[in-house]
């Protein structure tokens, strides 16, 4: 097939049809030295000289004797010339000349031989040499009736006579046109006409120019339809093989499919069987986990709440009952300082109420952080809220909100209980992808040991929690500085 192709100028074809035989040698030997041969000739024909010399003398390698080794040093001499190694090219040549008359059998043809060397003696300048080398191929082809091989030889002296006389290089063209017209060797053809066209002028070498052309066009055009025929051929052909094979492969795996099936069946039931039990025991697993954190949740939140109430709603509702029994009501004075008791109560009991509802995460978000953080203003403390509007909160997670404002409550509540502080700051800044909020205070301070110890670390779980981070930064007598950083 690589033989065909190369035949018809398919030979970048002809190069992948090789590579196809590639897998199925299995020693070096004659089938060997063929394939490379015709991997040397596709890329000569491409110009791809290197290559092709490299394929010659691998071919040569292969060759078990200096018989068949004749046939590939001859292409490697012929890819010389091409190159302009003409040295190179005549030593190969006149080994193989001397190899010729020294009576060897079944060497290269002596006429190929013989007007190659010519030729490469009349391109290294030589040319009188050349020219009788080259005749005399000439006249060995004409005797021994090789009238393929005489077309290259009237090519030969085409060249030599196309400086120093126009007519016998014209008669020599015309030949060697006349002839692979008559074979139907194209590339040849168009060797002879590039002469004519050359050796003539005006109407006449008009034509040889529109012959050529042609010419050209049409073997292009023949060549490529070749290239499009011989791909459907093979295309068609692995085709019916491939589906042959499909066949013999569908019925084995027939079989194969039908015990797969059954396998994958039985393991899905396996599998379904194993998921259910263990997505089971995990939702019993995870409901008492829930159940648990539920009943801490709530435990924590009423320890807090008693807390708050023994701590400070008890001792104040004790010391208001304890005023309205030692002080006359009647008295205007005592009755509106009574009423004042009575108020920080009840603001008392709607603070300890707000800190223990549920945080509306919605579009009152920010009222209602702010509100909370106001109710922690007194005559003893000024609360002040910087910037709280400007944060975008629609653009912050529930969880996120939540645990701000619970992280706030807890700072406010941990200095109204501990800081004695006059002015607390709470500011908030924001970027493209953070929150940040800043709390500071003027109060007592404490030791940064002592950070866990008071209650502190609470805040920093649910911080971390959220991906976030909290720093604390206090000391005794220098307030108290918090700074939180949170992703939105």
């Amino acid at each position: 097939m690589a033989s065909i192709q190369q035949i018809n100028g398919d030979y970048y074809g002809s190069k992948e049809t090789l590579t196809e035989t590639l897998p199925y040698i299995k020693k070096r030997g004659i089938y060997t030295v063929s394939i490379k041969n015709y991997f040397g000739i596709a890329d000569k024909e491409l110009s791809l000289y290197d290559d092709a010399i490299y394929y010659y003398k691998e071919a040569a390698k292969d060759c078990t004797d200096s018989i068949t080794k004749q046939a590939p040093l001859g292409n490697i001499a012929s890819v010389y010339i091409q190159q302009k190694k003409y040295d190179q090219a005549i030593n190969i040549l006149e080994s193989l000349n001397k190899k010729i008359a020294n009576n060897i059998p079944g060497t290269s043809s002596k006429a190929t031989v013989i007007d190659n060397l010519g030729y490469a003696y009349f391109k290294k300048g030589l040319s009188d040499k050349g020219f009788s080398l080259m005749n005399e191929g000439l006249e060995m082809r004409k005797k021994d009736d090789d009238i393929y091989g005489s077309i290259e030889s009237n090519l030969h002296l085409a060249e030599y006579y196309s400086k120093i006389d126009s007519k016998k290089s014209n008669q020599h063209a015309l030949e060697a046109y006349k002839t692979a017209t008559k074979l139907n060797s194209i590339d040849e053809r168009l060797r002879g006409l590039q002469f004519l066209i050359l050796n003539n002028s005006g109407i006449q070498s008009n034509q040889y120019a529109q012959k050529y052309i042609t010419l050209n066009d049409s073997i292009i055009k023949i060549r490529n339809n070749f290239k499009n025929k011989f791909a459907k051929i093979k295309y068609d052909s692995k085709k019916e093989k491939d589906e042959n094979q499909q066949l013999r492969l569908e019925k084995a795996e027939n079989q194969l499919s039908l015990e797969r099936a059954q396998f994958k069946q039985f393991l899905f039931i396996v599998i379904f069987c194993f998921l259910a039990v263990l997505i089971f025991y995990l939702r019993k697993y995870y409901r008492k986990i829930n159940r648990i954190e539920k009943i801490k949740t709530a435990y924590d939140t009423e320890t807090r709440i008693a807390k708050d109430i023994h701590d400070e709603l008890a001792n104040d509702v004790f010391n208001t009952i304890t005023y309205t029994q030692t002080q006359p009501l009647v008295n205007e004075d005592n009755k509106e300082m009574l009423l004042q008791k009575l108020d920080r109560i009840y603001s008392r009991v709607r603070g300890i109420s707000r800190e223990n509802n549920d945080v509306d995460t919605g579009s009152n978000y920010a009222t209602n952080l702010k509100e909370m953080l106001s109710t922690y203003n007194s005559n003893q403390t000024n609360v002040i809220i910087k910037d709280i509007e400007r944060i975008d909160w629609n653009s912050i997670e529930d969880l996120k909100k939540i645990a701000i404002q619970r992280v706030l409550q807890e700072l406010m509540v941990n200095m109204k209980k501990h800081s004695e502080a006059a002015v607390v700051v709470v500011k908030f800044e924001s970027n493209s992808n953070n929150l940040f909020i800043d709390y500071s205070d003027n109060g007592k301070g404490f030791e940064k040991a002592k950070i866990i110890k008071n209650g502190l670390q609470n805040m920093e779980n649910r911080i971390l929690a959220t991906k976030g981070t909290i720093t604390f930064d206090t000391e005794p007598d220098k307030g108290f500085k918090v700074k939180i950083t949170m992703p939105k």
